[in-house]
């Protein structure tokens, strides 16, 4: 997966395209991502002896393939190349050349 987490994405389809945000968690195994402030749920959170019931709003995970990389000299989406600087693989940007 290309994605990693505290990455900037855009999402690219769903109800949320077009938002901004940054990568909570990212789950290879699965090909998903958890994007901040994106596919908002609402989760019921049962009584407790020490806490009060209420409904908790939080982000649910989303499809890897669904969202893609904001370039930081553009600001636009991007794909994500690799390149070999030595014996280290690094992530780039394909539209700038830029090293993420």
């Amino acid at each position: 997966m290309l994605i990693k987490k505290n990455d900037t994405v855009i999402v690219l389809t769903g109800q949320d395209k077009g938002k901004k945000g940054k990568v909570i968690k990212a789950m290879p195994k699965e090909g998903r991502v958890i994007v901040e402030g994106v596919n908002m749920q609402t989760k019921h959170q049962k009584q407790t002896r020490t806490e009060a019931a209420e409904i908790k709003h939080m982000e649910g995970p989303i499809d890897a393939s669904n969202v893609a990389l904001i370039d930081k000299k553009t600001g636009e989406p991007t794909r994500v190349g690799f390149k070999m600087e030595g014996d280290r693989k690094i992530r780039i940007s394909r539209k700038s050349g830029e090293e993420i």
